[in-house]
């Protein structure tokens, strides 16, 4: 996928809201993958969502309340944060809307911008994926910047493209996402570079499974390597 598609058919939205086929997602991980400006986009629009969720549920339970005391309350019900779609809600749920917009356009995806445009200094956990014995490594992370891992791969030339799956510690997958064996080739040792978001980034034991893929689509694992997560002072 090229950046401009990605762009004129606003992918990046369309993937934060779960509207993209199979095909066009792995396609648009795989893009983004490679992409900072797609990835600052992911990263922009998820807080976003992140905050109307919190927020506008908010302002819809309280323009819902009753302006008169009554003797029976009545039973309250769980409202989702899409609620704010419904015409009652309106009103306070666009205001909510915008004032969330207007903190996102003021303070947060500014300082993201600023963030992607200066230079920064992580260090790098290397480890060989694959490798018998031990598959524990630690892993130095910044809870603003994340962690940086330095993955040397097997050179299997029946691979067509590596994908790489993220569980949190309670063993949840967080994320996929795939890159080709022509990416990983290019380099010509074999090795990728990883970046682990730092937003929701806690300290303790995550679990990294890498696989290979074929271009039947066979999966093969290759290595299921534990991070054990560790922030520095």
């Amino acid at each position: 996928m090229e950046h401009n598609e990605a762009i004129q058919q606003m992918v990046p939205e369309r993937y934060l809201l779960g509207e993209l086929t199979p095909e066009l997602r792995d396609a648009f991980e795989e893009h983004a993958f490679d992409c900072p400006e797609c990835s600052l986009d992911l990263r922009a629009g998820s807080a976003f969502i992140d905050a109307a969720k919190v927020e506008l549920p908010k302002l819809a339970e309280a323009s819902a309340a009753p302006s008169v005391p009554v003797i029976a309350p009545p039973i309250k019900k769980k409202i989702n944060w899409q609620s704010w779609l419904r015409p009652a809600f309106a009103i306070p749920a666009f205001a909510a809307l915008l004032a969330v917009v207007s903190y996102q356009n003021l303070a947060t995806i500014p300082s993201l911008r600023e963030a992607a445009s200066e230079p920064s200094v992580l260090p790098s956990t290397a480890f060989h994926a694959g490798t018998r014995g031990t598959s524990h490594t630690q892993v130095q992370a910044d809870h603003t910047q994340g962690a940086v891992l330095s993955i040397e791969l097997p050179q299997d030339s029946s691979f067509a493209t590596y994908s790489f799956t993220l569980y949190d510690p309670q063993g949840k997958q967080l994320w996929t996402r795939t890159v080709t064996s022509s990416k990983v080739g290019a380099s010509g040792d074999g090795i990728v570079s990883l970046v682990i978001p730092g937003a929701g980034l806690v300290q303790g034991s995550y679990t990294l499974a890498i696989a290979g893929i074929d271009a039947q689509g066979v999966r093969t694992e290759i290595d299921r390597h534990a991070l054990d997560v560790q922030f520095g002072d």
